[in-house]
């Protein structure tokens, strides 16, 4: 459920703002609404934050076992050392990068030093380095006198050696261009940097894998700066009005849960604040918070890893998603060794948590479900690890449901409403069984509408759209898994179930048009829909595609098994023979181990999208909502300033 909250406004004296956030945070019960703030400590606090969120960063997983604790203002010195360190690294590297391309780029000319050149320049003799394509070489100008000193396909290596010549210098000036630029060190003194650089890096790691000790202390530093950054963003993000003889009111709103009204209530008794609360309208940005039993909230670990909040006055959704995200993992997954697998994996934590007497954790709890839930999905389809059911125990045969079960794959199914050769395969039954989720799980979000709009003529666009789903559900069946033993022409014990299923539609049609946008008038609400006509005809549309988008489930793991069995196949001749046994028994924990993980993805992609948007746009919930954060104290720090 979704812990209903109440709208408050606290007033209080300017001068009191500080006390009165403390009281806050030490009571706990309130979700500010402020945002920003204007205070000019913010900018110091936020840098300080940054130096220590970018040490953990340079510091990477900490590799010592012993760690040391200092304080949050002991950490941000630190944290200033080693940003010192990396900025030294840092420009450690970029000279170490200049000399290695400087060296590549002068390698093809052996050992250089240009202060011999210098040297010889100074006694008269003047040496100049050239690098030219070979063509041009051959043709040069009989002036100059060169030094082959080396060559490539393409070109040559020389130097000059001015002799003060007739027209040496214009020649020279010809092919200035292809002069080549001296190092400003020797190549000897360049890999002794290399080596110095790389040496100064090393004590820098070194150094920077010291400072690993004091990683817990930097995370303590980061929450008590997240806590003062906090308090200040609030007091300073206040409202204020100035009054009389110098004095000034600050102001606020927020939100808090029903059942600590009181709390709060007595505290603004006793500080002599002014409080004035009521109850939320669609227009405020309401926090929200779900509580649920044990059970339902093991579904919140993959809530948070997506990122969804469900608004203030949209649904709560967790119990179903729990239950339908467990029947799509089993279907997606498909295969209960797989399911096997999962748990044996997941059992062990569970079980180490257990013995040590400490709770566990609920992600944990999660996977175990999905597990189990792959093993039954496995069981009533007698699918194992992709082995044809012939290689599979008897006993295990007999646990499946016959009309999906690999056993009688190649059986046809004939309904008792139809004779000759004409029946179901299992693999339509099982796309029978994905259609019947979607009713399901789609006439679930019509009927939570219904109940919601139960005292108004609203709940009539529910029904409408019901008796939408249950003619469309019978549409598909029949464009989509078998014409002949769904047709419209089929009549059972008198009732003519096509005419039935478009009359359905055509009701139902007509009562979400005339219904689904009433706010008191009947008139308005058929405006309304004659406004978005397009969209209203669309809606027809989009409610086939939602109940056909739900064969993904038995596609994706079609595929997945398809991909077992080839794995199967693959390995199987190699483990006739024990040279290749090894080869595989790798090919088979390789071939599996991927097909796994394709299948995690496909239950990303494909199982919660089911769940977050064919499900919820029936419901017409766009998780629009955010976490309710109560003000308090988090940790406890009353050190030096920071």
């Amino acid at each position: 459920m979704i812990v209903p909250m109440k709208k408050v406004s606290l007033l209080v004296l300017g001068d009191k703002k500080k006390q009165t956030l403390k009281t806050l945070r030490e009571l706990g019960v309130m979700h500010v609404e402020i945002t920003e703030g204007a205070g000019e400590r913010l900018p110091s606090l936020k840098e300080k934050l940054a130096r220590l969120e970018n040490a953990l960063y340079l510091l990477g997983k900490p590799k010592q076992t012993d760690p040391k604790e200092v304080t949050p203002a002991e950490a941000l010195k630190l944290a200033e050392d080693i940003a010192a360190l990396a900025e030294d690294k840092k420009d450690c590297l970029a000279k170490r990068i200049a000399l290695c391309a400087e060296l590549d780029r002068v390698k093809k000319w052996g050992e250089i030093d240009p202060h011999t050149i210098d040297e010889l320049s100074e006694r008269g003799v003047e040496i100049t380095l050239y690098e030219m394509p070979r063509k041009e070489y051959e043709a040069l100008d009989g002036r100059i006198q060169t030094v082959r000193v080396g060559e490539s396909r393409t070109s040559v290596l020389f130097l000059c050696a001015m002799r003060g010549t007739e027209g040496e210098s214009e020649a020279l000036e010809a092919i200035k261009h292809y002069r080549f630029a001296l190092p400003s060190h020797s190549t000897e003194q360049m890999r002794e940097d290399v080596a110095s650089l790389d040496a100064r890096v090393a004590t820098i790691d070194e150094s920077l894998s010291s400072h690993s000790v004091y990683a817990d202390s930097f995370k303590q530093a980061v929450k008590v700066l997240e806590q003062e950054i906090e308090f200040e963003v609030y007091e300073t993000g206040m409202d204020k009005e100035s009054l009389s003889d110098g004095l000034s009111l600050a102001y606020f709103t927020g939100y808090v849960e029903e059942e600590n009204l009181e709390s709060l209530r007595v505290a603004a008794r006793d500080n002599a604040w002014g409080l004035a609360f009521e109850d939320p309208c669609e227009e405020d940005n309401v926090p929200t918070k779900l509580k649920n039993n044990k059970f339902v909230s093991l579904i919140y670990p993959l809530t948070d890893f997506l990122g969804t909040v469900p608004g203030y006055f949209e649904y709560d959704i967790s119990g179903w998603f729990l239950s339908f995200i467990l029947i799509f993992f089993g279907i997606i997954f498909g295969d209960g060794g797989y399911g096997l697998l999962i748990s044996a994996v997941v059992a062990i934590p569970i079980l180490k948590a257990m013995l040590a007497k400490k709770p566990v954790a609920p992600a944990l709890l999660l996977f175990g479900l999905f597990g189990l839930s792959t093993m039954l999905w496995g069981l009533l389809t007698c699918t194992w690890f992709g082995l044809s059911p012939e290689y599979l125990p008897v006993w295990l045969q007999k646990f499946s449901i016959p009309v999906i079960s690999n056993v009688y794959a190649d059986k046809l199914w004939q309904p008792f409403w139809v004779s000759g050769d004409v029946g179901l395969t299992t693999s339509q039954n099982l796309q029978i069984f994905c259609f019947t989720l979607a009713l399901i799980q789609l006439s679930v979000a019509h009927v939570m509408g219904a109940l919601r709009n139960r005292r108004s003529l609203k709940v009539l666009g529910d029904i409408g759209s019901i008796l939408q789903l249950l003619g469309i559900y019978y549409l598909v069946l029949s464009l989509v898994v078998n014409p002949e033993v769904f047709s419209f022409g089929l009549v059972i014990g008198g009732i003519p179930v096509g005419t039935v299923s478009i009359a359905l539609i055509g009701v139902g049609f007509v009562l979400s048009f005339v219904f689904s946008n009433f706010e008191g008038s009947i008139g308005k609400s058929i405006l309304d829909s004659l406004k978005n006509i397009v969209s209203v005809l669309l809606g027809v549309v989009n409610v086939f595609s939602d109940i056909v988008s739900y064969i993904r489930l038995w596609a994706v793991g079609l595929a997945g098994a398809a991909i077992s069995a080839t794995v199967n196949e693959l390995a199987g001749p190699l483990l006739g023979n024990f040279m290749f046994m090894i080869l595989a028994i790798v090919l088979l924990v390789f071939g599996h181990g991927l097909n796994m993980i394709l299948n995690v993805l496909s239950v990303i992609v494909h199982g919660i999208r089911l769940n977050t948007l064919e499900f919820s746009s029936h419901l017409d919930m766009s998780w629009s909502g955010h976490k309710f954060k109560p003000f308090k104290q988090q940790i406890d720090y009353k050190g030096e300033s920071l």
